[in-house]
């Protein structure tokens, strides 16, 4: 409340609806520019990431003796 007070005294009455509305017009546009952000960074993220890599279980890595230079012995 106070704050609204301070902001009638230092720039006026008259003056608020344009601070209002340019105010509106940059969150449109910050907005707007963080929206195409997002969707360019969708659309490069498929090409950039590479296929998961294949894990083995520890039963397929301990069991196959050709995969295995130093079998068990």
């Amino acid at each position: 409340m106070i704050v609204i007070l301070v902001v009638i005294v230092i720039f006026g009455a008259s003056k608020l609806p344009d601070i209002a509305r340019n105010l509106d017009k940059s969150a449109k546009k910050l907005k707007k520019e963080m929206r195409e952000l997002n969707e360019d960074d969708s659309a490069q993220s498929p090409q950039l990431q590479e296929p998961p890599a294949q894990q083995n279980s520890a039963e397929d890595r301990g069991n196959s003796s050709d995969d295995n230079p130093h079998p068990r012995e």
